[in-house]
Protein backbone atom coordinates (compact mmCIF):
# COMPACT_ATOMS: atom_id res chain seq x y z
CA UNK A 1 0.00 0.00 0.00
CA UNK A 2 2.39 2.56 0.67
CA UNK A 3 3.92 2.55 -2.64
CA UNK A 4 0.98 2.63 -4.33
CA UNK A 5 0.03 5.22 -1.42
CA UNK A 6 3.38 7.22 -2.72
CA UNK A 7 2.40 7.18 -6.47
CA UNK A 8 -1.05 8.42 -6.05
CA UNK A 9 -0.83 10.73 -3.05
CA UNK A 10 0.71 13.39 -5.13
CA UNK A 11 -2.31 13.13 -7.49
CA UNK A 12 -4.66 13.34 -4.69
CA UNK A 13 -2.97 16.52 -3.18
CA UNK A 14 -3.53 18.38 -6.57
CA UNK A 15 -7.17 17.81 -6.76
CA UNK A 16 -7.65 18.53 -2.84
CA UNK A 17 -5.22 21.67 -4.18
CA UNK A 18 -8.27 22.52 -6.75
CA UNK A 19 -10.72 22.20 -4.58
CA UNK A 20 -9.80 24.51 -1.87
CA UNK A 21 -9.29 26.96 -5.11
CA UNK A 22 -12.41 26.49 -6.51
CA UNK A 23 -13.78 27.05 -2.98
CA UNK A 24 -11.78 30.27 -2.41
CA UNK A 25 -12.87 31.13 -5.95
CA UNK A 26 -8.79 31.71 -7.17
CA UNK A 27 -8.48 33.16 -9.47
CA UNK A 28 -11.28 34.67 -10.34
CA UNK A 29 -13.52 35.17 -13.22
CA UNK A 30 -13.21 32.73 -15.64
CA UNK A 31 -9.82 31.99 -15.32
CA UNK A 32 -10.74 27.79 -14.56
CA UNK A 33 -13.35 27.56 -17.48
CA UNK A 34 -10.64 28.89 -20.09
CA UNK A 35 -7.83 26.87 -18.37
CA UNK A 36 -9.99 23.46 -18.89
CA UNK A 37 -10.44 24.77 -22.44
CA UNK A 38 -6.63 24.91 -22.64
CA UNK A 39 -6.27 22.07 -21.74
CA UNK A 40 -8.74 19.88 -23.05
CA UNK A 41 -8.14 21.34 -26.34
CA UNK A 42 -4.54 21.88 -26.41
CA UNK A 43 -2.27 20.34 -23.32
CA UNK A 44 -3.86 17.20 -23.43
CA UNK A 45 -3.89 16.48 -26.60
CA UNK A 46 -0.39 17.47 -27.21
CA UNK A 47 0.61 14.71 -24.76
CA UNK A 48 -1.56 11.62 -26.49
CA UNK A 49 0.25 12.84 -29.76
CA UNK A 50 3.28 12.99 -27.86
CA UNK A 51 3.18 9.70 -26.30
CA UNK A 52 1.76 7.69 -29.11
CA UNK A 53 3.48 8.86 -32.12
CA UNK A 54 7.04 7.89 -30.52
CA UNK A 55 5.70 4.46 -28.39
CA UNK A 56 6.05 1.11 -29.09
CA UNK A 57 2.95 0.41 -29.53
CA UNK A 58 4.19 -3.16 -30.28
CA UNK A 59 4.49 -4.14 -26.64
CA UNK A 60 1.08 -3.33 -25.58
CA UNK A 61 -0.74 -6.15 -25.48
CA UNK A 62 -3.42 -4.01 -28.02
CA UNK A 63 -6.27 -6.45 -28.84
CA UNK A 64 -6.34 -8.29 -25.09
CA UNK A 65 -6.39 -4.82 -23.46
CA UNK A 66 -9.38 -3.80 -25.56
CA UNK A 67 -11.07 -7.02 -24.73
CA UNK A 68 -10.76 -6.32 -20.97
CA UNK A 69 -11.40 -2.76 -20.68
CA UNK A 70 -14.25 -2.59 -23.54
CA UNK A 71 -15.61 -5.86 -22.87
CA UNK A 72 -16.47 -4.67 -19.13
CA UNK A 73 -17.87 -1.04 -20.74
CA UNK A 74 -20.28 -2.63 -23.17
CA UNK A 75 -21.33 -5.49 -19.77
CA UNK A 76 -22.38 -2.62 -18.20
CA UNK A 77 -23.48 -0.31 -20.48
CA UNK A 78 -26.24 -3.06 -21.89
CA UNK A 79 -26.68 -4.20 -18.00
CA UNK A 80 -28.17 -0.69 -17.47
CA UNK A 81 -29.75 -0.18 -20.10
CA UNK A 82 -31.77 -3.75 -19.47
CA UNK A 83 -32.44 -2.39 -15.87
CA UNK A 84 -33.67 1.06 -16.67
CA UNK A 85 -36.98 0.11 -15.82
CA UNK A 86 -36.66 -1.71 -12.64
CA UNK A 87 -34.73 1.34 -11.63
CA UNK A 88 -37.53 3.97 -11.83
CA UNK A 89 -35.58 6.68 -12.89
CA UNK A 90 -36.14 9.44 -15.03
CA UNK A 91 -34.87 9.73 -18.64
CA UNK A 92 -32.76 12.49 -17.34
CA UNK A 93 -31.83 10.92 -14.29
CA UNK A 94 -31.20 7.29 -16.38
CA UNK A 95 -28.65 9.38 -18.54
CA UNK A 96 -26.52 11.20 -15.88
CA UNK A 97 -26.85 7.54 -14.31
CA UNK A 98 -25.26 5.67 -17.27
CA UNK A 99 -22.46 8.42 -17.55
CA UNK A 100 -21.80 8.22 -13.77
CA UNK A 101 -21.57 4.42 -13.95
CA UNK A 102 -19.29 4.50 -17.85
CA UNK A 103 -17.42 7.83 -17.79
CA UNK A 104 -14.04 8.19 -16.68
CA UNK A 105 -11.54 10.51 -15.67
CA UNK A 106 -8.94 10.78 -18.31
CA UNK A 107 -6.42 13.23 -16.37
CA UNK A 108 -6.47 11.13 -13.28
CA UNK A 109 -5.84 7.76 -15.07
CA UNK A 110 -2.90 8.61 -17.29
CA UNK A 111 -1.44 10.74 -14.18
CA UNK A 112 -1.85 7.63 -12.32
CA UNK A 113 -0.54 5.01 -14.85
CA UNK A 114 2.55 7.67 -15.55
CA UNK A 115 3.04 7.36 -11.41
CA UNK A 116 3.06 3.81 -10.99
CA UNK A 117 4.76 2.71 -13.85
CA UNK A 118 6.94 5.54 -15.35
CA UNK A 119 7.09 5.66 -19.60
CA UNK A 120 5.59 2.31 -19.76
CA UNK A 121 2.55 3.11 -17.81
CA UNK A 122 1.82 6.51 -20.11
CA UNK A 123 1.98 4.06 -23.21
CA UNK A 124 -0.43 1.81 -22.09
CA UNK A 125 -2.35 4.48 -20.56
CA UNK A 126 -2.09 6.47 -24.34
CA UNK A 127 -3.83 3.15 -25.79
CA UNK A 128 -6.46 2.69 -23.23
CA UNK A 129 -7.68 6.51 -23.68
CA UNK A 130 -7.41 5.92 -27.79
CA UNK A 131 -9.99 2.56 -27.14
CA UNK A 132 -12.12 3.81 -24.55
CA UNK A 133 -12.77 7.43 -25.43
CA UNK A 134 -14.65 6.87 -28.35
CA UNK A 135 -16.49 4.15 -27.39
CA UNK A 136 -17.48 6.12 -24.01
CA UNK A 137 -18.89 9.00 -26.21
CA UNK A 138 -20.96 6.95 -28.79
CA UNK A 139 -22.72 4.78 -25.39
CA UNK A 140 -23.45 8.10 -23.95
CA UNK A 141 -24.90 9.85 -26.79
CA UNK A 142 -26.76 6.71 -28.01
CA UNK A 143 -28.25 6.91 -24.05
CA UNK A 144 -29.61 10.64 -24.96
CA UNK A 145 -30.85 9.43 -28.13
CA UNK A 146 -32.56 6.37 -26.24
CA UNK A 147 -33.96 8.17 -23.86
CA UNK A 148 -35.76 10.93 -25.79
CA UNK A 149 -33.62 13.68 -24.04
CA UNK A 150 -32.34 15.27 -27.56
CA UNK A 151 -33.52 17.38 -29.92
CA UNK A 152 -33.16 16.74 -33.61
CA UNK A 153 -30.87 19.76 -33.41
CA UNK A 154 -28.91 18.74 -30.27
CA UNK A 155 -28.57 15.24 -32.24
CA UNK A 156 -26.74 17.03 -34.85
CA UNK A 157 -24.89 19.06 -32.59
CA UNK A 158 -23.95 15.88 -30.31
CA UNK A 159 -22.64 13.92 -33.14
CA UNK A 160 -20.93 16.35 -34.99
CA UNK A 161 -18.78 17.55 -31.74
CA UNK A 162 -18.04 13.84 -31.23
CA UNK A 163 -16.35 13.63 -34.99
CA UNK A 164 -14.31 16.65 -33.55
CA UNK A 165 -13.90 15.07 -30.15
CA UNK A 166 -10.20 16.20 -29.95
CA UNK A 167 -9.08 13.71 -27.89
CA UNK A 168 -10.10 11.02 -30.50
CA UNK A 169 -8.42 13.23 -32.65
CA UNK A 170 -5.16 13.71 -31.27
CA UNK A 171 -5.61 9.33 -31.36
CA UNK A 172 -5.98 9.16 -34.22
CA UNK A 173 -2.85 11.54 -34.95
CA UNK A 174 -0.29 10.04 -33.03
CA UNK A 175 -1.47 6.28 -34.06
CA UNK A 176 -0.97 7.79 -38.07
CA UNK A 177 2.58 9.37 -36.85
CA UNK A 178 3.42 6.37 -35.56
CA UNK A 179 2.12 3.77 -37.87
CA UNK A 180 3.48 5.68 -41.08
CA UNK A 181 7.50 6.04 -39.39
CA UNK A 182 7.26 9.37 -39.52
CA UNK A 183 6.77 10.22 -35.83
CA UNK A 184 7.19 14.12 -34.63
CA UNK A 185 10.29 15.26 -36.46
CA UNK A 186 12.96 17.65 -35.57
CA UNK A 187 12.10 20.18 -33.29
CA UNK A 188 7.99 19.21 -32.76
CA UNK A 189 8.70 16.40 -30.96
CA UNK A 190 10.40 18.25 -27.80
CA UNK A 191 7.78 21.14 -28.38
CA UNK A 192 4.68 19.02 -28.62
CA UNK A 193 6.22 17.06 -25.54
CA UNK A 194 6.72 20.45 -23.69
CA UNK A 195 3.14 20.80 -24.17
CA UNK A 196 1.87 17.74 -22.81
CA UNK A 197 3.83 17.69 -19.51
CA UNK A 198 2.05 21.01 -18.42
CA UNK A 199 -1.48 18.76 -19.24
CA UNK A 200 -1.49 16.49 -16.32
CA UNK A 201 -0.88 18.69 -13.11
CA UNK A 202 -3.19 21.47 -14.53
CA UNK A 203 -5.83 18.87 -15.15
CA UNK A 204 -5.97 17.46 -11.56
CA UNK A 205 -6.33 20.62 -10.23
CA UNK A 206 -8.68 21.39 -12.57
CA UNK A 207 -10.65 18.05 -11.52
CA UNK A 208 -10.80 19.92 -8.02
CA UNK A 209 -12.01 23.44 -8.95
CA UNK A 210 -14.95 21.52 -10.63
CA UNK A 211 -16.27 19.55 -7.36
CA UNK A 212 -18.93 20.61 -6.10
CA UNK A 213 -19.30 19.23 -2.21
CA UNK A 214 -22.81 20.84 -2.12
CA UNK A 215 -23.59 18.34 -4.13
CA UNK A 216 -22.82 15.33 -2.20
CA UNK A 217 -26.13 15.78 -0.11
CA UNK A 218 -28.19 14.11 -2.90
CA UNK A 219 -28.16 10.68 -2.38
CA UNK A 220 -30.90 8.26 -4.39
CA UNK A 221 -31.05 5.32 -6.56
CA UNK A 222 -29.18 6.82 -9.25
CA UNK A 223 -26.55 7.65 -7.39
CA UNK A 224 -25.91 4.31 -5.38
CA UNK A 225 -26.19 2.25 -8.82
CA UNK A 226 -23.73 4.16 -10.78
CA UNK A 227 -21.10 4.83 -7.35
CA UNK A 228 -21.49 0.70 -7.00
CA UNK A 229 -21.17 0.24 -10.84
CA UNK A 230 -17.88 1.99 -11.25
CA UNK A 231 -16.11 2.22 -8.17
CA UNK A 232 -16.88 -1.76 -7.44
CA UNK A 233 -18.41 -4.05 -10.42
CA UNK A 234 -16.57 -2.57 -13.18
CA UNK A 235 -12.78 -2.61 -11.30
CA UNK A 236 -13.43 -6.27 -10.25
CA UNK A 237 -14.53 -7.50 -13.98
CA UNK A 238 -11.87 -6.32 -15.61
CA UNK A 239 -9.43 -7.78 -13.21
CA UNK A 240 -10.89 -10.60 -13.40
CA UNK A 241 -10.79 -10.65 -17.16
CA UNK A 242 -7.24 -9.02 -16.88
CA UNK A 243 -6.29 -12.34 -15.00
CA UNK A 244 -8.15 -14.47 -17.52
CA UNK A 245 -6.57 -12.87 -20.60
CA UNK A 246 -3.11 -12.81 -18.95
CA UNK A 247 -2.14 -9.49 -19.39
CA UNK A 248 1.43 -8.26 -18.10
CA UNK A 249 1.74 -6.12 -14.70
CA UNK A 250 2.15 -3.04 -16.07
CA UNK A 251 -1.30 -3.51 -18.81
CA UNK A 252 -2.82 -5.46 -15.82
CA UNK A 253 -2.61 -2.79 -13.39
CA UNK A 254 -3.47 0.33 -15.88
CA UNK A 255 -6.88 -1.43 -16.76
CA UNK A 256 -7.43 -1.91 -13.22
CA UNK A 257 -6.91 2.03 -13.18
CA UNK A 258 -8.82 3.17 -15.97
CA UNK A 259 -11.75 0.46 -14.57
CA UNK A 260 -11.60 2.43 -11.10
CA UNK A 261 -11.48 5.67 -12.11
CA UNK A 262 -13.98 8.72 -10.77
CA UNK A 263 -16.44 9.63 -13.43
CA UNK A 264 -15.46 12.87 -16.09
CA UNK A 265 -15.97 16.23 -14.74
CA UNK A 266 -17.20 17.05 -18.30
CA UNK A 267 -20.27 15.07 -17.87
CA UNK A 268 -21.76 17.71 -16.02
CA UNK A 269 -21.14 19.97 -18.96
CA UNK A 270 -22.49 17.06 -21.30
CA UNK A 271 -25.81 16.62 -18.82
CA UNK A 272 -26.27 20.22 -19.09
CA UNK A 273 -26.44 20.77 -22.92
CA UNK A 274 -28.23 16.94 -23.55
CA UNK A 275 -31.00 17.28 -21.23
CA UNK A 276 -29.32 15.06 -18.50
CA UNK A 277 -30.11 15.07 -14.62
CA UNK A 278 -27.28 17.96 -14.30
CA UNK A 279 -27.65 17.96 -10.54
CA UNK A 280 -27.38 14.13 -10.12
CA UNK A 281 -24.02 14.54 -12.69
CA UNK A 282 -22.76 16.93 -9.98
CA UNK A 283 -23.26 14.86 -7.02
CA UNK A 284 -21.89 11.62 -8.86
CA UNK A 285 -18.77 13.54 -9.84
CA UNK A 286 -17.63 15.32 -6.64
CA UNK A 287 -18.81 11.92 -4.72
CA UNK A 288 -16.95 9.25 -7.28
CA UNK A 289 -13.61 12.07 -7.05
CA UNK A 290 -13.95 11.95 -2.76
CA UNK A 291 -14.56 7.91 -2.73
CA UNK A 292 -11.40 6.87 -5.06
CA UNK A 293 -8.83 8.44 -3.07
CA UNK A 294 -10.12 5.45 -0.83
CA UNK A 295 -10.69 2.72 -3.63
CA UNK A 296 -7.74 3.85 -5.88
CA UNK A 297 -5.32 2.83 -3.36
CA UNK A 298 -7.29 -0.29 -2.37
CA UNK A 299 -7.67 -2.15 -6.24
CA UNK A 300 -4.50 -1.78 -6.94
CA UNK A 301 -2.81 -2.98 -3.64
CA UNK A 302 -5.26 -6.23 -4.01
CA UNK A 303 -2.66 -6.64 -7.21
CA UNK A 304 0.58 -5.92 -5.48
Amino acid sequence: MEGVGSALGPLFLLILLGAGLGRWRQPGGDFWPQMERLIYFLLFPAMLVSTLAGADVGQVPVARLALALLGALGLFGLLLWRLRHRLRLDPAAFTSTLQGALRFNTYVGVAGAAALHGTAGTTVAAVAVALLVPMVNVLCVISFIAAGTLGTASLGRSLGALARNPLILACLAGIGLNLSGIGLPGWSAATVELLGRAALPLGLVAVGVALRPAALLRIDRGVWVANLIKLVLMPATVLALALLLGLDPVSRDVALLFAALPTATSAYILARQLGGDAELMAALITGQTLLAMLTLPLWLKLVG
